[in-house]
């Protein structure tokens, strides 16, 4: 066995690192997203809270196991919790497949040192040299144990693999199966700019690889065969390209907005979307976005990519009588709060914030957005209703119900569920598109 000695390989100071990943984790466990802790990380520069980023989502796609590993060799409560989460960072690193990020011999040192590093878990860090150890040690008999349990071989709650098991009887194993490793980088190249072939060519020139994939939506898609900085994206600050899922590249698309046609964004931010409509179309469009938080994304999305004709506004689209003006929209679309259940494998922490209960309130959500905005599109209008989920609750049974609360619409041809498990290079999306039948009371 090698001995407890630092790899001259490994980066500087992991184990701050693994620290903050725990930190993250912790915040996680709690029910606080990695979204809104990560940026109170007191790491002290970018590149550092970028490893630590990714530590953290490491953990998190792998924290099924971690736990049953844990329970298994220390079955209880471990105190502080700071050296819970530290452990669990570390146990869902080392059982990894190989190759992983880091030899063996070094993480479990860093992990030490970074057991050390704290007052109220440094006299723990012999615990944590053993429990660590022993796993090397005994690795595979440790692993099958633990693979036995579902949650621990998916790592995804048990509720959400009963859920997709009864939804998708054919699918759920691979859905929950991708989700263990980080999604494709696709990129949506901005018309306005210049053509997909242009781009590829840039790309190449730059060094990376990139694949045009085929199919409706996707004609300004490139998948990148490595995820890079934008930085190293040519013309990226000057709005040639932006990133955005192919699932996500299809709103846009499918909504078919035409120029001079009266748009409705209700909830934007980002702005990805909101930005993929004016790049196919010179519409009025009016962007919404409940969260004032978030809001300001669209227009800095929007500027990058110099795009112009957007009237952005803070509102709860659900609430017509606070922002409407009594004029009547030719597209409308609602890509509507969401379990973010199909997006789980690029934001790993949704699996475990996310509760049972939370399918229901959010179906609710989504129904009572859906008939506050139908009666706002004019007949013979599209509204396009999106979800980044899996669940049916928040997509065909959403569909369905809508259609049958609501005579005037029609079904139109839309994509339904898109499945990671059936294409890989994609998050999981619900889209339906109705239309309001042309003699509809205006």
């Amino acid at each position: 066995m090698k001995t407890q000695a630092s790899d001259p390989g490994a980066p500087r100071a992991l184990h701050q690192d693994l620290l903050a990943a725990a930190e993250l984790l912790g915040c996680v466990l709690r029910g606080e997203s990695l979204a809104t802790a990560l940026p109170r990380l007191g790491a002290a520069d970018a590149a550092r809270r970028g490893a630590a980023q990714a530590l953290s989502f490491e953990a998190l796609r792998g924290l099924g196991r971690a736990r049953a590993l844990l329970a298994r060799m220390h079955p209880k409560a471990l105190k502080p919790p700071q050296l819970e989460h530290l452990l669990l960072v570390a146990l869902a690193l080392l059982s990894l497949p190989e190759p992983r990020p880091y030899a063996d011999h070094t993480l479990v040192f860093e992990a030490v040192q970074a057991c050390a590093a704290r007052p109220r878990t440094r006299a723990a860090r012999g615990l944590v040299n053993a429990l660590l150890r022993r796993f090397q040690a005994q690795r595979d008999e440790l692993l099958r144990e633990a693979l036995a349990n579902d949650e621990a071989r998916y790592n995804h709650p048990a509720w959400w693999i009963e859920a997709l098991r009864g939804a998708w009887p054919q699918d759920w194993q691979r859905v929950l199966e991708l989700a263990a490793s980080p999604p494709p980088m696709t990129l949506r190249v901005n018309r306005r700019w210049g053509t997909r072939e242009d781009y590829l060519r840039l790309l190449r020139e730059a060094g990376l690889e990139a694949q045009a994939p085929e199919g409706p939506g996707l004609e300004q898609a490139l998948v990148l065969e490595r995820a890079v900085p934008v930085t190293r994206l040519a013309h990226f600050a000057q709005g040639a390209v932006s990133v955005q899922d192919a699932s996500a590249q299809l709103a846009a698309v499918l909504l078919d907005p035409r120029a001079g046609m009266r748009v409705l964004d209700a909830c934007a931010a980002p702005g990805g979307k909101t930005a993929h409509l004016l790049e196919l179309a010179d519409c009025e469009l009016l962007a919404l976005e409940r969260d004032a938080q978030r809001a300001p994304r669209i227009g800095e999305t929007l500027e990058r990519l110099r795009l112009r004709g957007a009237e952005l506004r803070v509102a709860d689209a659900a609430r017509p009588d606070t922002w409407w003006d009594g004029r009547g929209f030719d597209r409308i679309l609602l890509d509507a709060p969401c379990s973010a259940s199909g997006i789980s494998r690029r934001h790993p922490d949704i699996r475990w914030l996310r509760k049972p209960a939370d399918i229901d309130a959010l179906a609710s959500q989504q129904r009572e957005l859906l008939d506050a905005l139908w009666p706002l599109l004019r007949p013979g209008g599209h509204l396009l209703y999106a979800t980044c989920s899996v669940f049916p609750a928040e997509g065909a049974q959403q569909a369905a119900s809508f259609l049958e609360r609501h005579g005037d619409a029609l079904a139109l041809a839309a994509p339904g569920q898109i499945l990671p498990g059936r294409s890989p290079e994609r998050d999981g999306f619900y889209y339906a598109l109705f239309a309001k039948r042309a003699d509809a009371p205006a």
